[in-house]
């Protein structure tokens, strides 16, 4: 591995880092899609299994824009933020309980994805890869709107039926 000696280094290395989350939240989705009792909540992670699909095609493409094959790099915090999500699963014996950790555990998800695309945006703009912030403003847009979505469920009727 090579030493971080620019911000275009830093967002090579978080580039690579999204990728390897992504890829592995399209592993998480189904499983969490298959285990959800609300339908709604089936509907909404099989909705943002469809755009995560999209998101890691809009990566490459800022691969191709830096001249880089599409490559990941094992991110730890997105491992650990799946795995306390599957030990949820397992623990929860209540439907109702089951649902309302999963919303909890994709928000962890999501506000993890927030905050690295917001950084990544920034640095594309001051790196002068505008394309590159665009497409990944698009994929921000949607973990934010994926975010409110499970907000929504969980504020509407899921966190009461746990209750």
């Amino acid at each position: 591995m090579s030493a971080t000696k620019s911000l275009e280094d830093l967002f090579v290395n978080l580039l690579k880092d999204m990728y390897y989350a992504e890829k592995q939240i399209l592993k998480a989705l189904p499983k969490m899609a298959k285990k959800a009792d609300s339908n709604e909540l089936r509907q909404a992670f099989e909705h943002h299994l469809e755009e995560t699909q999209g998101q890691v095609e809009r990566l490459e493409e800022v691969f191709g824009l830096c001249g880089l094959k599409p490559a990941g790099k094992t991110c730890p915090a997105i491992k650990g933020i799946l795995e306390e999500g599957e030990e949820g699963m397992k623990d929860a014996k209540d439907p109702d309980v089951l649902d309302a950790g999963m919303i909890a555990d994709a928000q962890a998800v999501e506000h993890y994805e927030i905050a690295r695309y917001g950084t990544m945006i920034a640095w594309a703009k001051q790196l002068g890869m505008n394309e590159a912030a665009g497409l990944l403003q698009q994929t921000l847009d949607q973990e934010y709107g994926a975010d409110r979505h499970l907000t929504s469920l969980a504020e509407g009727r899921l966190n009461r039926e746990a209750a």
